[in-house]
């Protein structure tokens, strides 16, 4: 049975007042980018991964544990260094005797088994060993030696990168950067950013997040999510604004068919979307509208943009094509 109109308005206060509490209380120890903030929080909320772009220093690996802390979520760390193999990620298969001297097959979880895994740069592994993630990531499981075991829910990845050091690493490849839900790119702060973060972290040692939200509350927020309505013209704008990305369509721009070789996927219109759905309920509404999509536009579809070599050449990013796709394509 359907809920009733007052029910709903509720469940969907309760979200935003949630929304609300656990964004103030990750602001109070990571200083500023609250852009980046409620970006991980929605992709969180969307049943999504993220992958942080930004430089050393800048509290990336800080505001994850500040995330899982305030969420009261299971939280493991895997640092990516060529030399990680896939079974330090996902686990392996080992012989045990037990003191009767039968022998049997045992399965030792790996970090992967987590509700927050950071995976600290990532691009600093090998291909063979980034692929260990992508049926985590897509399927929400893992298969060891034919058996498959699912991972705990909510299962979040939360992947960084350093934009600058480039020698020793292996570019992540599409199929794996499509797997994200958000790439977000983490600016340096200001004058006032930087005194206030000097204040927080060369005095008292600071105290852990407050419990805002439940894993219980989490996987709630997360259906009621899905449930939020979209209108169909919205619906449309969300496919045509992922069409206009691809250089053969004839929605694409100009900037799209000179710079760009691949544009997103279905996937990106799918996370388009379910971000949007969070991001309005988040703002106190029960219906997605097309500015939702637009605020998510970048974050959503950067990563998902392949330039060809004209692109590459000249230095274009993909946040300049969507800049223009945006601006050709009105509500």
């Amino acid at each position: 049975m359907a809920d009733s109109i007052p029910d709903v308005e509720a469940r969907g206060k309760a979200f935003a007042d949630t929304f609300g509490r656990v964004r103030a209380e990750i602001g109070k120890t990571i200083v500023g980018n609250d852009e980046i903030v409620e970006g991980v929080l929605v992709a969180l909320l969307a049943g999504g991964h993220v992958l942080l772009e930004g430089l050393p220093g800048l509290g990336k690996t800080k505001l994850v544990q500040t995330v899982a802390g305030a969420l009261d979520l299971d939280f493991r760390r895997i640092q990516f260094t060529p030399d990680l193999m896939p079974a330090d990620i996902v686990g392996t298969t080992i012989l045990n005797e037990d003191e009767a001297g039968k022998r049997s097959f045992e399965f030792q979880r790996g970090p992967v088994f987590a509700n927050v895994v950071l995976t600290d740069e990532i691009n600093r592994a090998t291909p063979k060993t980034q692929s260990a993630l992508l049926e985590a990531m897509q399927e929400g499981r893992v298969t060891v030696a034919g058996t498959t075991h699912p991972l705990p829910q909510p299962f979040f990845v939360l992947a960084t990168q350093n934009p600058i050091e480039l020698e020793g690493t292996y570019p992540l490849p599409e199929a794996q950067l499509d797997r994200f839900m958000l790439k977000l790119l983490v600016p340096g702060g200001d004058l006032a950013g930087l005194v206030t973060i000097l204040e927080r972290t060369t005095g008292e040692r600071e105290a852990p997040p407050a419990r805002m939200a439940t894993q219980a509350q989490l996987l709630e927020m997360r259906e009621l999510a899905r449930r939020v309505p979209a209108a169909k013209p919205v619906t449309e704008y969300a496919a045509r604004l992922v069409l206009a990305t691809q250089p053969g369509q004839p929605e694409a721009t100009e900037a799209v068919k000179s710079y760009v070789k691949f544009g997103a996927s279905p996937r990106g219109a799918q996370a388009l979307l379910l971000c949007g759905k969070v991001l309005a309920l988040a703002r106190g509404r029960f219906h997605v509208a097309i500015e939702d999509l637009r605020a998510l536009a970048k974050p959503v579809l950067r990563h998902r943009l392949i330039l060809n070599f004209d692109g590459e050449a000249a230095g274009i990013r993909a946040d300049q094509v969507l800049d223009e796709v945006l601006a050709r394509l009105k509500p």
